[in-house]
């Protein structure tokens, strides 16, 4: 009962990073004439494709009805793995393709839970191969190290001996925190990076770090669509750090 517990756990985190960091999105002008374009007609073209993959993720984030929310979630993982397809070299394909996998993964069993994490995993460091201060992507890398790092031994212990050694024996604090500040560097008026980097020093014991980077992220204007909430979830940790 535990080991099979502790895969589950583990095969979860193995798409946290997806999840959390699927945050980058086209700039407003651009967002919304994706969202425009991808009511009216099917897109085609390759910045059509993951467009509309980011504007279906980004969608379904918050959606409370299941159904609906999974239907946008295989609907973006279709438009993106056909970005991909079309224009492999590009990163934002490959980026989107992260996201819209790890969204969709977390409604399936652990078997495909970990096929699929480690799909996540490959694409955001294509993304990085090709861009390599790619910000969602270093997003993504960030806390998929962290999350890793939050098992506790034991679940920790089965995740190597049960989904591959290899993978979560990469992942560590130093990685977590080089990705994420190197996130924040390249787009340091994003709210989610500094959230997810202040969660990071928070874990790792790093109060001070945590205190400073929270306040940073509630100050920064809104520019994604969840941001408020972000803004939001910010100031509750803040408030609970100690």
């Amino acid at each position: 009962m535990a080991v099979r517990m502790a895969v589950r756990m583990a095969t979860r985190v193995m798409l946290v990073g997806a999840v959390w960091g699927g945050v980058h999105v086209p700039a407003a002008a651009a967002q919304t004439a994706a969202v425009a374009a991808s009511r009216v007609a099917e897109p085609t073209s390759y910045a059509e494709l993951w467009q509309a993959a980011a504007v279906a993720v980004d969608e379904g984030e918050f959606e409370r009805r299941d159904g609906v929310r999974s239907a946008l979630f295989a609907k973006a993982t279709t438009y993106a793995r056909r970005a991909v397809a079309i224009n492999p070299n590009d990163p934002e394909g490959h980026f989107q393709l992260a996201r819209a996998v790890g969204r969709t993964a977390l409604a399936l069993g652990p078997r495909e839970r970990v096929k699929y994490g480690i799909e996540v995993r490959e694409h955001a460091l294509d993304a990085l191969r090709l861009k390599p201060l790619h910000p969602g992507a270093l997003h993504v890398m960030g806390v998929w190290n962290a999350e890793i790092m939050r098992l506790g031994g034991f679940t920790r212990a089965v995740a190597k001996t049960f989904l591959g050694g290899q993978i979560f024996g990469s992942a560590s604090w130093a990685e977590a925190v080089r990705y994420l500040e190197q996130a924040v560097q390249v787009e340091p008026d994003r709210l989610v990076h500094r959230l997810d980097l202040a969660r990071i020093y928070r874990d790792m014991g790093r109060t001070t770090d945590a205190r400073r980077t929270y306040g940073a992220a509630i100050a920064i204007a809104d520019s994604d669509p969840n941001d408020a909430t972000y803004r939001q979830q910010a100031g509750d940790e803040l408030r609970r750090l100690r």
